[in-house]
């Protein structure tokens, strides 16, 4: 055999156990994955805490894209919540849709998820939507307290000129729109249609909120 051949010879070797040793790091790497986003999607918390400590990056995200912490806080999962900001995952971590756990804690209740991610440094005013919009169009009133009293702007206009208020208004939650007119909500603001709260209720012939709107000064 030639030296030529011979060093072919020990090169394809070399490649090919290079391919054999590369399949099971894959193979391992594909499990850790899938047991980590299934962990965080069932709320256990003690796996996802060796999962990271296994050296899982808390900033994962599932196939639908969505970040581990968003998972778990829309979900309402304290422990699994708690586990990964002790592991330092992005606390504004946002999927494609512009949704942070904060926003998706907010929109679904999660009063004590919503107060750990603030006190992690979560943004209470982000661009676009924000999460007092998302806790009032779901009408949790605690979240919608909280969130004002931490400094959200009760007037922020979403894209399309969208308010909290319009946003209660449109889901129909009368004490999440009293709460925001008791705090000075403009009761007259327009969004990019030209549409107000009250055109919202008088759309849905909702006698209610029409009233409660015309007595804060709605026209």
């Amino acid at each position: 055999m030639s030296k030529h051949t011979e060093r072919r010879t020990v090169l394809k070797r070399l490649l090919q156990g290079g391919v054999i040793l590369a399949v099971p790091v894959v193979a391992r790497a594909q499990r850790l994955y899938e047991d980590f986003v299934f962990a965080v999607a069932n709320d256990r918390a003690d796996q996802v805490r060796e999962l990271l400590q296994r050296g899982v990056d808390p900033n994962t995200t599932d196939k639908g894209g969505d970040p581990a912490l968003l998972v778990a806080a829309r979900a309402g999962y304290q422990d699994t919540v708690r586990v990964l900001l002790a592991g330092r995952a992005t606390v504004d971590l946002a999927n494609a849709y512009g949704d942070t756990p904060l926003k998706v804690a907010a929109l679904n209740g999660h009063l004590e998820i919503v107060r750990m991610l603030r006190e992690r440094g979560a943004q209470i005013d982000p661009p676009g939507w924000t999460p007092l919009m998302y806790a009032a169009t779901g009408g949790h009133d605690a979240v919608v307290t909280y969130l004002l009293a931490q400094g959200a702007k009760i007037n922020a206009a979403a894209p399309n000129g969208t308010s909290a208020l319009m946003m209660a208004v449109r889901e129909r939650h009368p004490s999440t729109v009293d709460l925001l007119l008791a705090k000075g909500a403009d009761v007259n603001r327009r969004n990019e249609d030209g549409a107000t709260a009250l055109a919202w209720a008088e759309r849905d012939d909702d006698r209610e909120l029409m009233q409660r709107l015309r007595r804060a000064g709605a026209r």
